[in-house]
C-alpha cells in the first residue's frame, strides 16, 4: 500500500490530484480523500486548507467544492459585459412568456436582458425587486409593472427588506425568471450576497414555474449563501456546449440548450 501511494503522497502532487478529482466530480469529501491517498484526516484537512487559501477551491463541511466563478462584479459592469450568448439565452427565455401571465423577474443582468427581449405588444403583470427591469418595461403599454420597494442594494441594484418581502409573498405568479450567481447540482442555487437570499427564496415560493437562465460558466460553481436546491427549478436554459448538463436532467430539470449564433 505504501509503495502504491509513495509518489502521490508528495504534498504538491497530492494537491494537484485533489484539484483534478474536484474538476472531474464537482466535489470532494475528506473521508474519500483519506481513503484514496491513504493518509490521515489531518493531512487532508491541511491540504484542503492550503488549496482554499490559494483560492483554488472552496472549503465546506466535510470536504470541498469548486471555487466560486463569480468575482462579485457590480451590476453595471456585468451589464456592460453582456455577451451574444447571454442575449440568445434571453431571447429563448422570453419566448416562454404568454399573454395575460403574472411574471416575476429576479434582479440580475440576464433577467434584465430577458425583460428587454419581450415584445412590446405583450399583455403582462410583472413583479420585480429590480428598478432596472421596471424601467426597461416602462414603455410597454400593456405591461403593468409592480416594483417591490425597499432598501436598494448598490451592488446588485435590487431592493430588499420586509416591505419587498411581504409584497412578493403576497403574489401567486405563473412564472419566475430567477437570477443565478452560481448553480451546483448538489448545493443548488447560491448567491454572493446574503441580503438577497430571503428575496430570492420568496420569489421561488411565489411562482408556479421557475426558470433559471445562465451561461455555462456559472454551472458547477458555488457562492457562499444557499438560496434553494436544484429541485426548486423547473427549467434550466443554458448554452449548447455547457459541460455536465446531464446531471441537471437526472435531477428532474427540463434543460434547454441554445446554439449561440
Amino acid at each position: 500500500m505504501h509503495d502504491a501511494h509513495q509518489a502521490i503522497d508528495l504534498p504538491s502532487l497530492r494537491k494537484q490530484k485533489i484539484l483534478l478529482l474536484l474538476e472531474r466530480d464537482g466535489k470532494v469529501t475528506a473521508s474519500e480523500l483519506v481513503e484514496h491517498f491513504a493518509v490521515s484526516q489531518d493531512t487532508i484537512r491541511r491540504d484542503l486548507g492550503e488549496l482554499a487559501a490559494a483560492g483554488l477551491l472552496q472549503r465546506v463541511h466535510g470536504g470541498a467544492l469548486p471555487r466560486p466563478k463569480d468575482t462579485g462584479k457590480d451590476f453595471f459592469t456585468r451589464v456592460g459585459e453582456t455577451t451574444e450568448a447571454k442575449r440568445d439565452l434571453a431571447r429563448l427565455a422570453a419566448e416562454r412568456v404568454e399573454d395575460g401571465q403574472i411574471v416575476l423577474f429576479d434582479s440580475g443582468s440576464t433577467t434584465l436582458q430577458i425583460a428587454q427581449s419581450l415584445p412590446h405588444d405583450i399583455h403582462l403583470t410583472v413583479v420585480t425587486p429590480s428598478p432596472m427591469i421596471a424601467i426597461a418595461l416602462a414603455d410597454h403599454r400593456h405591461v403593468t409593472v409592480i416594483l417591490a420597494g425597499g432598501q436598494l442594494n448598490p451592488a446588485t441594484l435590487s431592493t430588499g427588506g420586509h416591505e419587498a418581502l411581504r409584497l412578493i409573498q403576497s403574489i401567486k405568479a405563473d412564472l419566475l425568471f430567477t437570477g443565478v450567481c452560481a448553480l451546483h447540482p448538489q448545493v443548488g442555487i447560491t448567491s454572493l450576497h446574503f441580503a438577497e437570499v430571503a428575496i430570492k427564496q420568496a420569489l421561488i415560493d411565489s411562482a408556479s414555474q421557475v426558470v433559471a437562465v445562465t451561461t455555462s460558466d456559472k454551472l458547477g460553481a458555488v457562492e457562499p449563501f444557499v438560496v434553494a436546491p436544484c429541485s426548486r427549478i423547473h427549467t434550466l436554459i443554458t448554452e449548447w456546449d455547457a459541460p455536465g448538463v446531464e446531471v441537471y436532467e437526472q435531477l428532474g430539470l427540463e434543460v434547454q440548450r441554445v446554439m449561440v449564433q
